[in-house]
């Protein structure tokens, strides 16, 4: 099992970074259980041909951008089998991309979530997070917003979160991927 502390920042996308264009995205399926939790932090995952389970817990109240992360790999019946219990799921497209010299994460949602787009940044070290200046492609910084923390975030639609998004001045982006 792996242990790792992730350092990241989430922002809003402004609009969709021209590098996605040139990437092959990796489609994912996220399953976030138990379903009765009010914040489901274990999830379940299909990444192409990749299939694990994750638990994802902030290392200090009220700082998400901190996160100690736990994954076990898993096997396709394991998957299978874990999936056919309640849960609450997103489906997107991930593009890893390199945008203005800094490894990103662009994630384009599909499904009931269809329009919105984020970017994550990790970073190797605390100095390396807090000196970080978001491109042009970012809007607003949501990472401490618990609304869209993917255990939150999962189950809704567009239009549930679609109020905290106009708060940020968040406009509907349309992506047309190739891996549905």
């Amino acid at each position: 099992m792996a242990h790792d502390i992730e350092l990241e920042l989430t922002y809003l996308a402004g609009h969709v970074p021209e590098e996605i264009k040139n990437a092959t995205p990796m489609a994912m399926r996220d399953i976030y259980v138990p379903v009765s939790a009010a914040h489901p932090r274990l999830r379940i995952r299909r990444r192409g041909d990749t299939y694990e389970i994750t638990k994802k817990q902030p290392i200090a109240a009220g700082d998400a951008s901190r996160q100690l992360e736990q994954t076990i790999p898993l096997e396709s019946a394991e998957f299978n089998a874990l999936s056919q219990a309640p849960g609450r799921v997103i489906e997107k497209d991930r593009y890893a991309v390199t945008i203005e010299g800094r490894q990103a994460e662009v994630d384009v949602f599909r499904g009931a979530l269809e329009g919105l787009v984020l970017i994550d940044f990790e970073f190797p070290s605390e100095a390396a997070q807090q000196a970080f200046t978001p491109p042009a492609c970012c809007l607003a910084d949501v990472t401490q917003e618990s609304f869209i923390a993917a255990g939150l975030l999962a189950g809704k639609t567009y239009e549930d979160i679609a109020p905290k998004l106009a708060a940020y001045g968040y406009q509907r982006l349309a992506v047309f991927a190739t891996t549905r």
